[in-house]
């Protein structure tokens, strides 16, 4: 039976199946084979599996390596991670140095994978990478197998390296690439494309091309686009952006990153003091440092000096964490002593208990939501005193309404509670939880007072504003709820209404 006569046979029985059903069984299979076809179309291929079964394929290495061309690098370095150490290193024989640079360059811990290749290999492998990508792996590595393998680059790569290495983890020049194109500001329209063209075989980052000046120092830049649609009598001047914005090498990672990603540009230039381009920052690594920095701020927020991983050891997470739990130790002893003073309220009201972990909750809950306003806010330094002042007010009016309306809900519920299911007169009743309530809106008030002005005084005498957040404040704002709560539990209901 020929291909034709099958596929004709296949429909009839199709068609026929259709015509035995009634309409509701129609209108049911319809929908499941429609329901089929969509879930065929809209499942994501998975690259990955596709590629293993090509490496675990009976093909030649020519085939192999023919079909393997098609996908991009990423969804092969997600396949290499799940080759045994025997197959990765039959496939560096087959991919070579400069296809294993690229793959590396998608893996999460390329250097657990490169240091399963020959010292020399391994060198250069390296060279063919980015600088930046190959001064992260190196600086994962142990010092001597690092000297080694710089010892082993060319004369450029290994140049680009150590100056890259050479800078601290939070200084720019740490993030940079050397992987740009440069001209000079002599050239016309044709010499830049010619010299555009020239250094696009060693250098992939095209997209914004940088001028030097006579003197060799940092002059502009010119986006490609406009390059390529410059007629040759134009003058290269009128296309060169002479107020690009740059970073110095040694800048802050955390002080720069919130200015240069506003300008959402392919790469940022890198210089020197002397204004000497050194590097770039792409967009590649301007997303990783914010990834970072995020990452840092949110380790602070738990009262840690700096984010944590899983290769760190027992006493590294303890160094990081204990300064902080000593200092909060001694706060909550302070928090535990000021409960101590109102022992008599609780004595004469033990109901008042209750409800001691609702004000301290929510006065903490306000706190952290003004603190993470104000860091947000504090990001901006050309903030006025008027408008910080004016923040203040703010997020104090937003606690008020908010306490406002929260301590009508207690006083109504808790009321009710202690009324119906403690067996407490209407009148005995009412009257704690309109003090439970006035307590809450007081300590909601006053929390975000707190929560706004600390990272403010911590900002002022220049320490990062999210160390006082997180716990600290949360510490604080208990301590403010306690004295809140108890001082005006003791003085209305047991002094001015006297309910002993």
């Amino acid at each position: 039976m020929d291909s034709y006569t099958s596929q004709l046979v296949i429909a009839l029985n199709t068609a026929e199946k259709f015509w035995k059903l009634d309409a509701v069984d129609f209108y049911a299979l319809l929908r499941a084979e429609g329901r089929c076809m969509m879930e065929k179309i809209l499942k994501k291929p998975d690259y990955a599996k596709e590629i293993l079964e090509i490496m675990h394929g009976s093909f030649s290495e020519e085939d192999m390596l023919e079909r393997i061309s098609d996908y991009h690098e990423n969804d092969i370095a997600e396949a290499f991670e799940l080759l045994s150490e025997a197959e990765r290193k039959r496939w560096y024989r087959m991919f070579g140095p400069e296809q294993i640079a690229e793959i590396f360059s998608y893996i999460d811990d390329p250097d657990s994978y490169l240091k399963e290749l020959p010292l020399d290999e391994a060198a250069k492998v390296l060279s063919y990478m980015d600088s930046d990508d190959a001064a992260d792996i190196l600086d994962e590595m142990d010092h001597s197998t690092q000297e080694k393998l710089v010892g082993l680059l060319d004369e450029e790569s290994g140049h680009d390296i150590k100056m890259i290495l050479s800078y601290e983890d939070d200084e720019m020049g740490s993030r940079m690439t050397t992987n740009f194109i440069v001209i000079h500001n002599n050239l016309t329209i044709r010499q830049a494309m010619r010299e555009l063209v020239q250094q696009a075989g060693e250098n992939d980052n095209i997209s914004t091309v940088y001028v030097l000046d006579e003197n060799d120092k940092f002059y502009g830049a010119i986006d490609l686009k406009d390059l390529i649609i410059a007629r040759q009598q134009d003058n290269l001047e009128d296309i060169i952006s002479t107020s690009y914005p740059y970073v110095n090498d040694h800048e802050k990672v955390d002080e720069c990153i919130e200015r240069i990603k506003d300008y959402a540009e392919d790469s940022i230039p890198v210089l020197t003091q002397e204004h000497l381009l050194i590097g770039v920052i792409t967009a590649v690594d301007i997303v990783e440092a914010v990834d970072e920095e995020m990452g840092d701020d949110y380790a602070k927020l738990a009262g840690l000096t700096a984010e944590e991983d899983l290769k760190e050891t027992t006493a590294q997470s303890m160094k990081k964490r204990l300064p902080w739990l000593i200092i909060l130790l001694f706060l909550g002893m302070g928090v535990s002593s000021v409960v101590g003073v109102f022992e008599t309220v609780v004595a004469v009201l033990p109901v008042v208990m209750c409800f001691q972990s609702l004000i301290l909750d929510m006065a903490g809950n306000v706190g952290t939501q003004s603190l993470a306003v104000t860091i947000r806010v504090l990001m901006d330094e050309t903030l006025s005193t008027k408008q910080k002042f004016g923040l203040v007010v703010k997020e104090m009016r937003v606690g008020f309404c908010n306490g406002l309306f929260l301590g009508i809900l207690a006083f109504v519920f808790i009321g009710c509670y202690i009324w119906l299911l403690k067996s407490n007169p209407i009148t005995h009743a009412f009257l704690i939880s309109g003090c439970v309530g006035f307590s809450l809106m007081t300590a909601m008030v006053i929390s975000s007072m707190v929560g706004t002005l600390i990272p403010m005084f911590f900002h002022k005498i220049k320490i990062d504003p999210a160390v006082a957040s997180g716990p600290l404040i949360t510490t604080i704002n208990d301590l403010v709820a306690v004295i809140t709560y108890y001082g005006l539990a003791w003085l209305l209901l047991i002094h001015v209404l006297q309910m002993v």
